[in-house]
């Protein structure tokens, strides 16, 4: 049994290395930091007294046993003097000014009020040793940064803070709590001598942030983003926020590849750039050139007088041949061990030449939609950020095409995009069209076509026995009739009883029926973060995405998720919706924290590591948001744009290395649109580029309620057909299955011919082929090991239960019972617990009359536990002030008294009331 069991402790010992590796250290004049032995320091900023664990939305939901905030450790170390007089000023000061939860889902706001700094906080500031001054930002789902105070710029208070403590403090330090990068001007105006971002660190996250201040752990985090001076500086931030449509006119000049390329002088912080307490040599060689590869050797020193690890970069300066390069991209990377002081280490980074090729979209190099490597020298060079990365060698390449591809998911309206052009020793931007589409959509013909495999009804054959080679996949799915194949299509949740309670949705086994052939209802939950849960069940909230990143250290994020992968399996989940994969295109994007970096290959390999670690523990992962999904105002309407050789080169790359090295087995599309289709329908993007270019052989999902759309038509909840069509093979998600509760077209459009049942029987074959290799198939036909059974049994009873008892009686003529809403407190992570007094036995069900001000696309859950059981979830989307009713059943109740828990997983609910009522009544 203990290979099974969760060692929590090592869950935590690696999260809160994560966090600590994560930590990237912008600034550090005069030793500001470390924090010394002894020293009195005094803390500011209301952030410190709420710690954003994570961004907002379904990333963030996740129920935890304990955060440990930046404030919370440092009282819980004897290493350093906290001055209490000034947690007093700001403890009185928060009971007038509480903390603004905000209306729910998408309406939180980025930023709390800061308190405005009095004569004896400043005189504190001039009695301590040093100042830590935090400050705090959120954002998530629905929800973009603006370029505003208390967004991405500080706020007037906030700047008043770090200028007037700056002025009086003996050691100033700042440290950013912050879901992604956020304005940095300040720093040059004020001189703080010390700023750290410490990110959103998860439940381990005040811990992680104390080893650094205290030099338990010297900093070794790498920014995964430019910090530019001016939020206008970006390439994207022009066509960046429309609700309808953003033209990518930077294409493959994202982040660093623009500053380095075109405007060098406009950084602030460049690109894998972070400080130490320590200091290292680097000094490099190209040690073997070979036809194929070139091997780098990088020979690492710890020349300081800490102990510290280094990241050495790697990066790329081809040939601007025909098609334009940017001056400057990473290709390789490898951190160092702890290395004492004094100590060395040989690094060797190997770099395929295959792997450096441009997309020729165009044919202006000769091979339209082909990889090549154009004529001339390819240069390497190598440093701790691609600044300070200097010349090694370079080799001589000979005009090559790599691979011969076809066009895919090619923008069909006309737009500009950046070009390089020399001027003298630099290069200016300069603008040229981009290729379109050459023909009509592929999504729209009928290329996509399987041969239909005959009906033969019920032949007794078992999923199961296709486990065991008795029968064939093809010979088990010609049972199915197009209904059972439809019912497939569409997932159910969220929520769904068939599965782990409070989880995201349950695919394969949805209905009745599919179940007795043996098929299982599979499970996933959310998310990148942490696993959701919205029934209340506790889990471990991990580092976000970005702080993941700036580790450097695949090999540390692959240790931390196989212990998640531990976690989901004792919770009976199948795959985890993560990581999120997309581009930090530019800084306002509110998802930015779910995601890891500017860069596609840094990208590519730490969310490699997650799908790998999770892999090996017989966990599937759903990396997402396939792809374009870099804002989130109007991320259901917007149609994103981008030219083909962006999507390969950018948008696409890391995902193709999840798929290619990380084995990833599911694929989440986006809600929105690309070149004019939406994800979730498109061929191009599902099936052509995924599918047969890359060899993926699992599941595509759609993001939770989703739509698609036919050629040139705007996209629609009840379109599903183009999904089915594009090899998109699970909606996610309804109520129920078999009712079509969103009236979707399946039916109808398989009745004209649209779609075929082959096509219905490719998608259940995928479906199906996933839970064959999932631990699903094993807890259904009662194949998990008895120790492992034990755990899961050990998992569930360690959950806490919540018994806090009011009591409400039946009325006597009507028999119901009703708790007013008035009665109920409806915020996220809280509960109500209440006691009944039921006169007579029977079914009973439960009933809430409810809204929400919220949109379409918020989640607002409420769980619902009968005797400490769980039984079920309501979870109801925003309603726009709409009032609905949604009814539950219960389980038998018999005898008098009872306990009735509800469990919000999220704020913005107005419960009017809640009525338990026997059935039949």
């Amino acid at each position: 049994m203990e290979k099974f069991t969760l060692d929590r402790k090592k869950y935590a010992a690696l999260a809160r290395q994560a966090v600590a590796e994560g930590c990237v250290l912008l600034r550090n004049e005069a030793q500001a930091l470390p924090l010394k032995q002894g020293e009195k320091i005094a803390v500011y900023g209301r952030s410190a007294f709420r710690y954003y664990k994570s961004g907002l939305g379904s990333g963030g939901l996740v129920n935890t046993s304990y955060v440990v905030g930046i404030l919370d450790a440092l009282k819980g170390t004897n290493d350093i003097v906290i001055n209490q007089e000034l947690l007093e000023i700001y403890e009185s000061w928060l009971k007038e000014n509480p903390y603004d939860e905000g209306q729910g889902w998408g309406r939180v706001p980025w930023s709390q009020k800061e308190m405005p700094i009095t004569d004896r906080m400043l005189e504190i500031a001039n009695e301590v040793d040093a100042s830590l001054i935090v400050i705090g930002r959120t954002a998530g789902e629905d929800q973009d940064n603006t370029a505003k105070e208390g967004s991405y710029l500080l706020t007037k208070d906030e700047k008043s803070l770090i200028e007037r403590v700056c002025k009086v403090s003996k050691r100033t330090i700042v440290i950013l709590n912050v879901g992604n990068i956020i304005d940095m001007k300040w720093v040059e105006e004020y001189h703080p001598q010390a700023v750290l971002y410490v990110w959103q660190g998860g439940q381990e996250g005040g811990n992680g942030t104390l080893d650094v201040l205290l030099g338990n752990v010297a900093p070794c985090g790498k920014l995964t983003d430019t910090i530019a001076r001016e939020i206008e500086d970006y390439s994207s931030t022009s066509n960046f926020g429309d609700p309808e449509k953003n033209y990518y006119k930077e294409d493959i000049y994202v982040g660093y590849r623009y500053f380095e390329t075109f405007a060098k002088e406009k950084v602030l912080y460049p690109f894998g750039y972070g400080m130490s307490y320590t200091y290292f040599s680097v000094n490099s060689e190209i040690k073997s050139n070979q036809e194929e590869s070139c091997l780098i050797i990088a020979n690492v020193k710890n020349i300081g007088n800490y102990a510290g690890k280094e990241t050495v970069q790697v990066y790329v300066n081809a040939p601007q041949g025909k098609l334009g390069k940017p001056l400057r991209q990473l290709v390789g990377f490898a951190k160092t061990k702890l290395l004492m002081p004094g100590e060395e280490e040989i690094l060797p980074i190997t770099i395929n030449k295959d792997d450096l090729a441009s997309y020729d979209d165009s044919g202006m190099a000769g091979h339209k939609s082909c990889y090549v490597l154009e004529e001339g020298q390819y240069e390497f060079y190598v440093g701790t950020d691609v600044r300070s990365a200097v010349k090694i060698g370079a080799f001589d390449q000979e005009f090559k095409v790599v691979k011969q591809l076809e066009s895919a998911l090619a923008p069909i309206e006309a737009f500009e995009r950046i070009k390089p052009v020399p001027m003298g020793d630099s290069y200016e931007v300069d603008m040229e069209e981009v290729p379109l589409q050459e023909k009509g959509s592929v999504d729209d013909c009928n290329t996509c076509t399987s041969s239909e495999i005959a009906y033969t009804g019920d032949k007794g054959i078992k999923l199961v026995d296709v486990l065991d080679q008795k029968a064939s996949l093809d010979e088990f799915v010609a049972q199915l009739d197009e209904n059972d194949l439809i019912h497939m299509f569409r997932g159910e949740g969220m929520c769904s009883p068939r599965v782990t309670p409070g989880t995201a949705a349950a695919f394969g086994g949805v209905t009745d029926r599919l179940q007795q052939y043996g098929i299982p209802a599979a499970c996933c939950a959310d998310g990148p973060s942490g696993i959701r849960m919205d029934c209340g069940t506790k889990a471990f909230s991990l580092p976000n995405g970005t702080a993941l990143g700036c580790t450097f250290n695949p090999e540390l994020v692959g240790q931390l998720f196989a212990m998640v992968g531990k976690e989901l399996r004792l919770n009976q989940i199948d795959s985890l919706l993560g990581p999120g994969m997309n581009i930090h295109r530019n800084p306002l994007n509110g998802r930015n924290f779910e995601y890891i970096s500017e860069d596609p290959y840094v990208t590519g390999k730490i969310a490699t590591a997650q799908v790998k670690a999770m892999y090996d523990t017989g966990i599937g992962t759903t990396i997402k948001h396939f792809c374009g999904n870099n804002q989130e105002v109007g991320r259901s309407t917007s149609d994103s744009v981008i030219s083909e050789r962006a999507l390969r080169e950018i948008y696409l790359k890391g995902f193709e290395i999840a798929v290619k090295e990380g084995y990833a087995r599911a694929v989440m599309t986006t809600y929105g649109s690309v070149n004019g289709y939406w994800t979730a329908g498109s061929y191009d993007l599902c099936t052509k580029i995924l599918r047969e270019e890359w060899g993926f052989d699992g599941i595509v999902m759609t993001d939770w309620w989703a739509q698609a759309n036919y050629l040139g038509e705007k996209a629609n909840k009840t379109v599903k057909a183009p999904m089915v069509k594009a090899q998109n093979d699970i909606y996610m998600c309804v109520a129920h299955p078999e009712d079509n509760p969103e009236n979707d077209d399946v039916k109808q459009m398989l009745d004209v011919g649209y779609i075929t049942k082959a096509q219905l029987q490719r998608n259940a074959k995928n479906i199906l082929g996933y839970i064959l290799k999932s631990q699903a198939i094993l807890r259904f036909t009662g194949r998990i090991s008895k120790e492992e059974q034990q755990a899961m049994e050990l998992m569930t009873s360690q959950q806490e239960r919540i018994v806090d008892p009011v009591f409400y009686y039946a009325d006597p003529d009507t028999h119901e019972i009703v708790i007013p809403g008035s009665e109920l407190n409806p915020k996220a992570g809280e509960s109500d617990v209440f006691a009944i007094s039921a006169d007579i036995d029977g079914e009973y069900s439960i009933s809430f009359t409810i809204k929400s001000e919220l949109g379409s696309l918020a989640q607002l859950p409420i769980s619902i536990f009968f005797d400490n059981v769980f039984q079920t979830t309501v979870s109801i989307n925003g309603t726009e002030g709409k009032v609905i009713e949604e009814t539950r059943d219960l389980c038998y109740v018999f005898g008098s008294n009872h306990y009735v828990k509800l469990y919000y997983g999220a704020n913005g609910l107005e419960i009017e009331q809640v009525v338990l009522k026997r059935r039949g009544d």
